[in-house]
């Protein structure tokens, strides 16, 4: 899936992933954080995990190298009247400035993995001291379901490589659910995770 398949995808007037935050993500910005501070959401598409936090008080830095999804997620920050930054990058050039952000939001970040490894590396790097890491990405079991995601199964994730990537941080929640997603009309149905919480030491 390269960078035509999401301009594609994101081009259209409707919210291919929904206007609604994630609901592990709405559950950990509740649940987890009681002082709001910097938060980054690399390959944020459409918007919807921006606004929710800034909604709650968060200073939110988004980054997507379509320009088609920054425009839709400026349109729903607007519309939720908050102020999100908003930047267009791939992964490979966003600049993870180290010990800069509170958290990071990583939602169905999906990359081969060589490139996967030094993403999570990029990303610890980028936290502060404490700072969390909340995670949802589709399992390798997602390869024979069709509520989404991609269709190449080393692009796929599970707790064990999640374990390793993040060996340098405390865990604090690492698991493999099923749940059935209601994400707009390309994540719709019964579905295979895996979630992550991890806190930097």
């Amino acid at each position: 899936m390269d960078a035509s398949f999401w301009n594609e995808r994101y081009v259209s007037k409707e919210y291919v992933y929904g206007k609604e935050p994630n609901t592990f993500f709405k559950d950990f910005i509740h649940q987890k954080l009681h002082v709001p501070g910097k938060l980054l959401l690399p390959a944020e598409g459409e918007g919807r995990n921006a606004v929710f936090p800034a909604l709650n008080g968060y200073q939110v830095t988004a980054f997507d190298f379509s320009k088609d999804a920054k425009n839709k997620a400026q349109l729903l920050a607007g519309e939720k009247n908050v102020s999100i930054e908003y930047l267009t990058s791939d992964i490979s050039s966003f600049n993870f400035t180290p010990e800069t952000y509170d958290v990071v939001g990583l939602f169905f970040v999906h990359l081969p993995p060589y490139e996967r490894t030094t993403f999570h590396a990029s990303v610890i790097s980028s936290l502060l001291p404490g700072g969390l890491i909340c995670l949802e990405a589709f399992h390798t079991d997602q390869i024979e379901l069709a509520s989404g995601g991609p269709k190449k199964k080393d692009m796929l994730m599970d707790v064990d490589q999640l374990a390793n990537d993040f060996k340098s941080m405390d865990i604090l929640h690492l698991v493999k659910i099923e749940r059935v997603l209601d994400e707009g009309p390309f994540h719709q149905g019964k579905a295979a995770l895996v979630q992550l919480i991890a806190k930097k030491k």
